[in-house]
């Protein structure tokens, strides 16, 4: 959940997040999890032997589902996607005709010709915006989130919320945990506002692992060496999508 880690999602070519996977000269890393492949060395998965490319394949599809799925599951605010279109879009998926997809929906077959007009629409605007953000990159030689002395950061990519809150700067992020952080990682005491919140919770995540379920009381055990108040910290991790949970509260896990 660190800058870098969450830069491989937002930093990653429209091909490596169709992909799912990021490639540089030495591995291959999962742009979701950050799990990454080494090149030249070969994986056993299921009792059978695996490049690295193939290995990390293998890996997003098993771990995180397709990319698909795993993008029409964000929050909608990072997709620009409203629930009834990400329906349309996952039945369409599965191979369904409209005839079909319109009884599934309960609506008239004509309803889904126009979502798919509109899907086209919105289409075409996200390849224009697209090159135009590029075009303005190339002539000022930095990108958008680029300031004069500091870099917009992007919101974790699970967030439940996303509004001016996730305003943050590289910088903001330095002062804050500066500020209600010692060495030791432990807080000194729990922000009121609800930026800083988020600045600190995005620290604190870093204590668990990605793909581990942990249960209540180790959750508690890592969180009281943090803060007296685990319990605060515990559901404000849940609440701002840091970590997701079962219904009964039994097992907890980092959301990717």
């Amino acid at each position: 959940m660190d800058i870098k880690s969450n830069e491989l999602f937002w930093g990653a070519t429209i091909d490596e997040v169709k992909k799912g996977f990021t490639e540089n000269e030495q591995e291959y890393k999962c742009i979701i999890c950050e799990e990454a492949f080494q090149k030249g060395r070969i994986y056993e998965i299921k009792s059978e032997l695996y490049d690295a490319k193939k290995a990390t394949e293998i890996h997003v599809e098993e771990r995180h589902g397709s990319m698909l799925e795993y993008l029409l599951g964000m929050n909608s605010a990072f997709t620009g996607v409203s629930d009834v279109q990400r329906e349309l879009i996952t039945l369409i998926a599965q191979g369904l005709s409209d005839k079909e997809v319109a009884a599934k929906l309960g609506v008239a077959q004509s309803t889904i010709r126009n979502h798919r007009y509109k899907l086209r629409e919105k289409e075409k605007q996200a390849k224009l915006f697209l090159v135009m953000m590029d075009l303005l990159t190339n002539s000022t030689k930095k990108k958008i989130s680029k300031l004069e002395k500091e870099v917009i950061c992007d919101p974790h990519k699970t967030a439940t919320i996303l509004d001016d809150r996730y305003n943050i700067t590289d910088k903001e992020k330095e002062d804050t945990i500066k500020i209600y952080m010692d060495d030791t990682g432990a807080l000194k005491s729990y922000p009121s506002k609800a930026k800083k919140k988020i600045i600190v919770l995005e620290e604190i995540v870093k204590n668990f692992s990605k793909g581990k379920t942990y249960s209540e009381k180790e959750i508690n055990r890592v969180l009281k060496r943090i803060y007296e108040d685990y319990a605060t910290i515990r559901r404000a991790l849940i609440e701002y999508g840091f970590i997701e949970r079962t219904n009964d509260c039994n097992s907890y896990w980092v959301k990717e």
